[in-house]
């Protein structure tokens, strides 16, 4: 269970419907707003499809929305995700590279659809769209159906029995490299961030590793604050962050009241010598 915090002004990772969230962005930036937070980027998996919709809303609620996107990628042989903070969600380069991401995403629905009948459940793909709502179609979604169909108990057992690596219906990632991924985010203005990155399950060297590369390639900082973090980390991470420049953001990863992701802006603040993402962008909170 997530741990839960006194409500921080500003939450810079969460989904809507745009991608695997649950609700509309509007009536997500209607949470956040009842939530309190005042700061807020919608960061949907691999399209920006959400934010025109979340603009009107916050505009109307008198809520700061940051353009934003989370990019799934990889650096060596480990799948990673950017967030993309205050990108031109209307630049070319940045639209051409998630149109590529997409592609990859409607074939692996294909082929999951086709690994699913041969094990005797048809019908996988259309339901999985379905219960997406949306043009993104992701391994949660064929998660939620299975549910639904009576086929598994909850989304862990789907990915535990079909989704997951080496279960029967798992089709191996083929994500953009680091490097590019970064490259479109500057292309489009914006501040390339690495996501959660104590999800990873990285040793020591490797996540220091990781983010030296990150840093070199053109990322400018990492999630230090997140939803799903162990005790420690928060620490860890502002100790990293200054020791290789890098500036600090914090996000719940909000992506619905029942998803199992911590609530929106229930986050720790920045440690002390942490530079945040927004005062790099010239936003400050006080």
């Amino acid at each position: 269970m997530a741990q839960q915090y006194p409500v921080s002004p500003i939450d810079l990772h969460m989904h809507s419907m745009a991608s695997d969230g649950t609700m509309t962005p509007a009536d997500l930036v209607q949470r956040v707003h009842g939530a309190g937070v005042r700061i807020m980027a919608l960061t949907d998996h691999d399209n920006t499809a959400g934010l025109e919709e979340a603009a009107i809303q916050a505009e109307a609620l008198d809520i700061r929305l940051i353009p934003g996107v989370e990019i799934s990628s990889e650096w060596e042989t480990q799948g990673i995700h950017i967030v993309g903070l205050f990108v031109d969600q209307k630049n070319s380069v940045l639209q051409e590279g998630l149109s590529r991401i997409m592609a990859f995403r409607d074939w692996r629905a294909m082929e999951i659809d086709r690994l699913l009948a041969n094990a005797g459940i048809p019908g996988a793909e259309a339901g999985a769209r379905a219960m997406a709502g949306s043009r993104m179609v992701g391994r949660s979604h064929f998660g939620r159906w299975l549910v639904r169909e009576g086929r598994c108990a909850d989304a862990n057992e789907a990915f535990g029995k079909y989704l997951g690596r080496g279960c029967k219906a798992y089709v191996p990632s083929n994500w953009i490299p680091m490097t590019e991924v970064v490259g479109w985010i500057h292309a489009a203005g914006g501040y390339a961030v690495l996501a959660h990155p104590g999800r990873y399950k990285l040793s020591g060297t490797r996540l220091r590793a990781l983010l030296s590369a990150f840093r070199d390639t053109g990322g400018v900082g990492l999630e230090v604050c997140t939803g799903s973090q162990a005790a420690g980390d928060r620490e860890h991470l502002g100790r990293l962050a200054q020791q290789l420049g890098m500036v600090g953001s914090v996000g719940s990863d909000f992506h619905g009241p029942d998803a199992g992701h911590a609530a929106i802006g229930h986050l720790l603040p920045l440690p002390d010598g942490v530079e945040p993402v927004w005062e790099r962008a010239g936003i400050h909170l006080y």
